[in-house]
């Protein structure tokens, strides 16, 4: 463990950038139909002021991660929030939705420097045993983070207009700046290699994958254009990945990512469980979203704080629990937490009715606060916990890249599984064409006649990411117990960030 005096206001300083990034990969849904209006554009571009910002997020993970360990964790953390900052401000000012779109991925790049840096802080400054209490707040605010979004942007669309969910980001990212330069430390670097055909090899694939996933509802599954389809980009993806590995297993020197971190079985059951909670937290919001909004007739921000329950219970009871899983085994806590997420969405379809009272919606809604407070700290800190100093970034890459991953396929398992649900429970269209699935998915008024079955299509629908979950839940039961303290492999040393700084 490195040297550091104060840990807690460098927890602190970290978590404001962490809260702000994780936000706006929620905030935009919102917001959606008021930047149509307000850039003219279609609902395809629109889409992609969201793909582009999660495309550029995840892609880069695994080398901003290892970048971490080689320039320091301080430095890459201020330099993404600088970014993330300065695109938050260019999308505000966007004239058109192209400039948007770009200015959206220069956000999600900067997201994507920042957010190992914070994993790999907590894993290197606090030991252990006090790390549960740590990866509790880191988890509280990720939990939270994916629920307030929704509820933000309601209120400032409603109140101020669309550009403020970009521009909110500018205070906070300076205040947030002008802290972490102040109260995180700068930690010693280790003198890294650097693997260019693994970035390459890794970026390819990850890009080509996530693409061809997150993109595929949008082409039907079918033609992007000439001989490219969406199968044919998710294959290649697979293919550049596969060989991606095999280079980190025969590379004599030092590969971008230690294949040797996938010894510790806690290390891999928790990457695989935090992308089951990837898919399961971006799945299944949109169709309990549609619900409220189409059926009940909830607005935007109503609907949205039908998940005030979820989201206060979670961030109380998240730095509670970080410190329980500092004295018990986490595995009964992570399955308990993802079984318990399970039951509130199952709860959620059986009560997805037209004439079902509202107020019930806010019983599961608990459930969920609860279950999010299981899950978040416990899982980062049973990935983290065996860890050593100099694989902490490595490790927050991986872990960060599995967990987006997770969330692309959620988010395209879910729109095709909505569709596939509404043409079979929604009657076709005067003179047998299509079904209105279709239009109903986008919006509108949905009359009366439809509400049964579109209710129906909706609580079929969330039944998916509730049989994911449960998926998890079985490999928590699989965690080994923790290594006692003493055998861990950090070592103190002194806080620098550069060579002639670790001999001053």
């Amino acid at each position: 463990m490195e040297n550091v005096a104060r840990p807690w206001p460098a927890l602190w300083s970290l978590v404001i950038g962490f809260f702000m990034i994780l936000i706006d990969t929620t905030i935009v849904s919102v917001a959606n139909p008021r930047i149509m209006e307000g850039l003219n554009a279609d609902i395809n571009s629109v889409i992609w002021v969201t793909s582009a910002y999660l495309l550029a997020y995840a892609v880069p993970l695994l080398i901003t991660g290892r970048l971490g360990d080689r320039f320091g964790p301080k430095k890459l953390y201020l330099t993404g929030l600088v970014v993330f900052t300065l695109a938050s401000l260019w999308c505000g000012v966007s004239g058109d939705v192209q400039t948007l779109i770009l200015a959206r991925v220069v956000q999600g790049f900067g997201a994507a420097i920042m957010t190992p840096q914070t994993m790999a802080v907590i894993t290197r400054i606090f030991p252990p045993d006090r790390r549960g209490a740590a990866m509790g707040i880191w988890g509280a605010t990720a939990g939270v983070a994916t629920l307030v979004g929704p509820i933000l942007g309601g209120v400032l669309v409603d109140g101020l207009g669309w550009e403020w969910i970009f521009f909110i980001n500018v205070p906070v990212g300076i205040a947030g700046f002008i802290l972490a330069l102040r109260f995180v430390p700068s930690l010693t670097t280790h003198p890294h290699k650097f693997d260019i055909p693994g970035v390459l090899l890794s970026a390819v694939g990850l890009f080509l994958l996530v693409f061809g996933i997150q993109e595929g509802e949008t082409y039907d599954w079918g033609t992007i254009t000439g001989p490219v389809t969406v199968w044919s980009l998710i294959i290649a993806g697979v293919v550049v990945l596969a060989a991606f590995v095999l280079w980190q297993r025969f590379n004599k020197g030092e590969p971008l990512l230690p294949l040797a971190l996938f010894r510790d079985r806690n290390f891999s059951l928790a990457n695989l469980g935090i992308t089951t909670v990837g898919f399961t937290v971006t799945a299944f919001g949109l169709p309990l979203i549609f619900y409220y909004q189409m059926v009940r007739g909830l607005t935007p921000t109503q609907s949205a704080l039908m998940m005030v329950p979820m989201a206060l219970i979670s961030g109380g009871l998240a730095p509670v629990v970080g410190k329980i899983i500092d004295r018990v085994n986490p595995k009964y806590i992570t399955a308990a937490g993802l079984t318990l997420m399970s039951v509130a969405l199952f709860w959620n379809s059986a009560l997805m009715h037209p004439d079902t009272p509202i107020w019930l919606f806010l019983l599961p809604s608990a459930v969920l606060g609860f279950a999010n407070a299981g899950i978040w700290a416990p899982l980062s800190s049973t990935a983290t916990r065996n860890l050593p100093p100099r694989q902490a970034g490595a490790g927050a890459g991986v872990y960060n890249t599995t967990r987006q991953i997770g969330a692309v396929l959620g988010s395209a398992a879910i729109a095709v599984l909505m569709q596939a649900r509404l043409a079979e429970e929604l009657p076709a269209a005067p003179g047998g064409a299509a079904g209105e699935a279709g239009a109903m998915s986008f919006g509108g008024q949905l009359p009366q006649a439809l509400h049964a079955g579109f209710s129906t299509a909706m609580g079929q629908s969330i039944m998916l990411p509730a049989a994911v979950i449960v998926l998890g839940a079985a490999m928590a039961l699989f965690f080994a117990k923790p290594k006692p303290v003493e055998n861990w492999g950090g070592a103190a040393a002194p806080a620098s960030d550069s060579a002639s700084a670790k001999s001053a």
